[in-house]
């Protein structure tokens, strides 16, 4: 007699077995640790709806930024005018969400050159030796450097040439955006190249090495991906640097000119009617705040969701 086959049972006991969940994804772990920081998550409210509201509010208001009108000038707040008119009658909400328009096109832009800039050289310094020293030298050259007066005086060497090539919005913007990201990539470059030199060490990269992987493979490959967060929180925090430098040139006379309306240029303009109408330097000066302050919780929140050491806590 031939005995009974036996298998039977471990069929079933395979096909009562449970699947294997498939592995979380490590953006699904930073989002799941963002969305638990509460002055993240509220800044990040804040901040979008400030750009909801900025560019897509001029599409449902039926004023200009530029319409005078004489015979509604400095009225205070209304339902005609929610913000008030200004002394030559144009409506402040209009030119709220216009100034708003540039001052965080000008902050993200400025913010990109920086990012560009500071992860080229701290990339570059961090990888390779014999550049480490006269990069970060040089680094720490314009560190030493006053920004405020540094950029008074580029704005006052460049803005007529510029404006002479662009005109005098685009020169102006365009001197604006050069001279932020200019001044403002050193934090960057020496966060990414502490990250660098310690990733330079690492198994994975002396093996890419091994097997004769080049230096822009490594770089590319390896070890941009890897300091991608760091990248990310200095772009945050380098949004609200930008906004406030804007504002204080235009704040100075020295940013854009009078007619073309930034938060910077709007305080400029209400300092003079500051004891008759004092609203005039609140909305400009509170829409400044709330930007720069939202920018900086969601610094923080994306911080902590792709520090993986303090992740999950």
């Amino acid at each position: 007699m031939t005995e009974p086959v036996k298998s039977a049972a471990p069929i079933g006991a395979l096909a009562d077995a449970e699947p294997v969940a498939p592995p979380r994804s490590q953006w699904r772990d930073v989002w799941d640790q963002f969305k638990h920081h509460r002055g993240a998550m509220i800044g990040g409210v804040i901040f979008f709806t400030i750009i909801a509201t900025v560019f897509l509010g001029p599409l449902f208001w039926s004023l200009d930024a530029t319409y005078i009108d004489i015979r509604a000038r400095n009225q205070g707040p209304g339902w005609g005018h929610p913000f008030g008119t200004d002394q030559l009658g144009r409506d402040n909400f209009a030119r709220m969400m216009a100034g708003g328009q540039v001052s965080i096109a000008v902050g993200l832009i400025a913010m990109l050159l920086a990012l560009i800039l500071g992860s080229f050289i701290g990339v570059i310094a961090g990888y390779f030796k014999r550049l480490d020293g006269p990069l970060m030298r040089l680094t720490d050259l314009f560190l030493s450097l006053p920004l405020l007066p540094l950029l008074l005086v580029m704005v006052l060497l460049f803005r007529d040439s510029l404006n002479a090539v662009f005109g005098p919005e685009q020169g102006i913007f365009i001197l604006m955006v050069s001279a932020i990201g200019i001044t403002s990539w050193m934090p960057t470059a020496r966060i990414v190249r502490g990250d660098v030199l310690a990733l330079k060490e690492r198994e994975f990269i002396l093996a890419a090495r091994s097997i004769g992987t080049t230096n822009t493979g490594i770089i590319t490959r390896h070890i941009l991906p890897n300091v991608m967060s760091p990248i990310m929180v200095s772009a945050t925090l380098g949004i609200a640097n930008a906004i406030i430098t804007e504002s204080a040139l235009s704040f100075l006379g020295l940013g854009f000119p009078p007619d073309f309306p930034t938060w910077g240029r709007l305080l400029n303009d209400a300092v003079v009617y500051l004891q008759d109408y004092p609203e005039r330097v609140f909305w400009p000066g509170l829409a400044i705040s709330l930007t720069v302050l939202s920018v900086n919780y969601l610094g923080d929140g994306l911080r902590d969701a792709l520090d993986p050491r303090i992740r999950g806590r």
